[in-house]
């Protein structure tokens, strides 16, 4: 691979790293521990970032691209190191200067702690398509902000789910360069002032109560194999002072620092408790902020390259929402151009749509957002007029398109008029978008079809699907080393940026010798997992059972239950006959419940009991193991992967927008039993019907269902062994015959209506994985049928992803940075 930037040196490397530890951490080698050494580390990669930054920000400003800033309030980017030093080829040169320090490597790479700046799956797609943009060296840069405590740290006691504070900062983050110099103010709170301009024209001016200040750290996102960075810049809330110096000198100290503690927390945790008022609001201040700091940041930019020619602003502009949470930049960047800039409303709000794009992530109604006016008016006063106005302009527009139908202006106004008057974030967010894309195809239907349909028809050329992608530098050459290198010994390394390359390895499917390495590769990486699962929570596993692995946020419609419900089936039969031939295979979970989710959390228990009493009956004698892994995130997903035999994908049809845990468990080797749902479908045309096991209704079967009037309890009553896992669920057979603990589970499934079709899912579940139990025991046609996975994957690369962005939405170039300045 050409990096096209000169690596140090062994000698240099090794200089520059115990430079770092004498002078940054005042520290020599013997006295340093295995966190002051990943200090030095990341000092020393850092300061090769640095260089590439500025060769980067030196080209874009002599050629002034159009440049995407992409807005989001999660990011998940796993641990930095690893991926850095194999991005700017410095892999070898450190391993190697290190190694004749007499230090491991590997030690240090896991003295890394994960950033704690996401949740899921949405934060981790940010964080591939910051790393895509690099690598394919379009002009980038990414917004979010800079949370002291991440999600939560997970902890299970007796079963339970237990909350932690994610103390993802303590140790601080050599990643983030703090920026005190380009700190910006951010109005809050108020009234506005109806003023007339010279003209006779109505001038509103907002009259802020309060301001505080968004101050960046920025993160420097290398490319793999090129001189590009991408810039993450993550803004944090600060007060305008410390303290009432005042007050404090009065002696009433309390109140002398609560307005910076106010402060603070815009920026404390990552998703406040929505249970409570004062968690909604500064839920909706964190979204204002992260906008706020945003559009000040990106016109600043825009006004060092081009002056007050804001005609031209969708020229160097292309603004990307993920999801609704920043749907606020298009109220606040129409304040600025009008209020601040004085750029008239007419000619303002086409400068909006055209220069912003909105990818919408989900098919569940709870979780398009709104919020009541009278909050965002207490919050925000002048950007709810903006709002408000918007909607006034755009429903003349439809009542002059459809005269007479109200219902459609309804259903179409940015405002929920139904009860408590709401903003729909979503439906500001695609009227202010000149493009709204889905995340895979079957959920750009649905989006069209049944989420939106009346914003389809009135704007059909408005919408498009866009696949999600994973990189593969992060999920398979840096999290999966063994099977990366075996690819590259057969087909080369140019694989990890193209991954269509991996075709070529097709035609090792039935290659004896590749499919004895790769099962060698597979053997080690599941000896491993053992190693870590015994370490977290003491349970041994064995390496030659099949790893069956759901690991994903726990959601009712991602459907850990299903799978629970069929380990309890395998249970059964064997108390029913423990002589019976099981195919031998440990379950492996992983889920963080949001600390208010009740159901999931009764189904981690769930999960946790069948796994006390499986693990230790002397029945089972080891043919079935249920393990739940503590505290879910990247780096944990990065060991779990790789080791997997059988991947869950199981979510009711319908409901999952994309899925990229799917991609990353193909590429690794793991073949897929899912549902048509989401981008399982586009995995199952990629790979094929006889390399992928799809069972349940579609979604079309699922509708029909639910229309003809679906009964669960009449359907589970057809089926014995689904009675017996229902009535274990109804005895509390898991939890010493206790019926009240996980009751709710019980009924959610019989008395509920079954929402998620648990139950006429069953029977297909049981049975496909009957016949991929069955695959697994010919080890030659599972192998070869990995192998096909692995070789089919390419389409599901962040960096084709990033093209279409490119190519269909943003109308950006690849701009190649000159070559490094001569350092004096």
């Amino acid at each position: 691979m050409e990096h096209n930037v000169a690596a140090p040196s062994r000698e240099e490397f090794r200089a520059r790293f115990l430079s770092n530890l004498r002078y940054l951490r005042g520290l020599e080698l013997p006295e340093s521990s295995i966190d002051d050494l990943m200090s030095a580390l990341v000092l020393t990669v850092r300061e090769h970032l640095v260089d590439r930054f500025v060769a980067s920000r030196g080209t874009h400003r002599r050629l002034k691209p159009k440049t995407v800033y992409y807005l989001s309030l999660e990011y998940l980017p796993g641990r930095l190191l690893a991926d850095s030093l194999r991005a700017t080829g410095l892999w070898q040169v450190a391993h190697d200067s290190l190694g004749e320090l007499g230090l491991d490597l590997t030690a240090i790479f896991d003295a890394e702690v994960d950033p704690g700046l996401g949740n899921g799956g949405l934060g981790r797609l940010a964080a591939c398509f910051l790393e895509s943009l690099a690598t394919l060296q379009y002009p980038a840069l990414g917004y979010g902000l800079r949370y002291d405590y991440g999600i939560f740290r997970q902890e299970f006691r007796q079963g339970w789910q237990h909350e932690q504070p994610d103390k993802w900062l303590k140790g601080g983050h050599l990643w983030g360069m703090h920026r005190p110099d380009q700190r910006v103010a951010v109005p809050i709170g108020g009234h506005v002032l109806q003023e007339v301009a010279d003209d006779g024209a109505a001038a509103p001016r907002w009259q802020p109560a309060n301001s505080f200040y968004g101050t960046p750290h920025d993160v420097l996102v290398a490319g793999h194999g090129t001189r590009s960075v991408a810039l993450l810049r993550l803004w944090r809330a600060e007060a305008p002072d410390d303290f009432d110096f005042g007050t404090f000198s009065q002696g009433d100290f309390l109140h002398a620092v609560a307005s910076r503690e106010r402060v603070d927390s815009i920026t404390k945790v990552l998703y406040p408790s929505d249970e409570v008022e004062a968690g909604r609001l500064l839920r909706l201040t964190q979204e204002y902020f992260l906008v706020a700091c945003a559009v000040r940041d990106i016109t600043a930019r825009f006004r060092r390259r081009m002056g007050d020619d804001w005609r031209r602003l969708p020229e160097q502009v292309a603004i990307q929402l993920n999801d609704t949470h920043p749907a606020l930049v298009i109220a606040e960047l129409m304040r600025f151009l009008v209020d601040e800039a004085g750029v008239p409303w007419a000619e303002a709000w086409p400068l909006v749509v055209a220069s912003c794009a909105y990818t919408n992530h989900t098919l569940l109604p709870e979780a398009l957002e709104t919020w009541p006016v009278g909050t965002v008016e207490q919050l925000l006063p002048r950007h709810a007029e903006i709002v408000l106005d918007i909607n006034k302009q755009f429903l003349d527009e439809v009542r002059t398109r459809f005269p007479g139908d109200e219902g459609r202006a309804r259903r179409l106004s940015l405002v929920h008029e139904d009860g408590q008057r709401r903003f729909r974030m979503a439906h500001l967010a695609i009227v202010g978008s000149h493009k709204v894309n889905g995340v895979a195809r079957l959920h750009t239907e649905l989006l069209t079809r049944q989420v939106v349909p009346d914003f389809a028809e009135l704007w059909p050329e408005r919408f498009l699907a866009i696949t999600n992608g994973v990189t593969p530098r992060r999920w398979l050459l840096s999290c999966n080393p063994r099977l990366a290198a075996a690819i590259t010994s057969r087909i080369g390394p140019d694989w990890t940026r193209d991954l269509e390359l991996l075709r070529e390895l097709e035609p090792f499917a039935e290659d004896e010798q590749f499919q004895q390495e790769f099962r060698a590769i597979k053997r080690a990486n599941k000896e491993a997992l053992a190693a870590e699962t015994l370490r977290l929570t003491g349970v041994e596993i064995d390496p030659g059972t099949l790893f069956d692995v759901q690991v994903k946020r726990l959601h009712e419609y991602k459907r850990q239950l299903l799978n629970a419900m069929h380990i309890i089936a395998l249970y059964r039969r064997i108390k029913a006959n423990p002589a019976a031939a099981v195919v031998p295979r440990t379950f492996v979970f992983a889920a963080k419940a949001a600390p208010s989710y009740r159901m999931a959390k009764l189904i981690i228990r769930l999960i946790h009991a069948i796994g006390e009493a499986v693990n230790g009956d002397p029945d089972v004698a080891g043919r079935l193991k249920v393990v739940f892994l503590p505290d879910y995130r990247v780096s944990l997903a990065e060991k779990i992967i790789p080791a997997a035999d059988l991947s869950e994908q199981i979510s009711t049809a319908g409901k999952e927008a994309s899925g990229t845990g799917n991609m990353k468990f193909a590429l690794n080797g793991a073949l897929t039993i899912g549902t048509l749902d989401g981008a399982n479908i586009e995995i199952r045309d990629a790979v094929g019907d006889d390399n992928i096991f799809i069972f349940g209704h579609t979604v079309e079967q699922a509708a029909a269902l639910r229309a003809g009037g679906y009964d669960p309890a009449a359907w589970a009553a057809t089926d014995p062994e689904l009675v017996w896992v229902i009535e274990a669920l109804r005895d509390g057979d898991f939890v010493g015959g206790d019926r009240t603990v996980l009751h709710d589970i019980y009924a959610s499934l019989i008395e509920r209506g079954d929402p998620y079709l648990h139950i006429a899912d069953f029977r297909s579940y049981v049975d496909t994985l009957e016949r991929a139990a069955a695959l697994y025991t010919d080890q030659r046609a599972w192998t070869a049928t990995a192998i096909r996975n692995v070789a089919r994957m390419g389409y599901f690369s962040s960096d084709r992803a990033i093209r279409e962005y490119a190519e269909r939405i943003w109308r950006v170039e690849p701009v190649p940075p000159d070559q490094l300045p001569e350092l004096e």
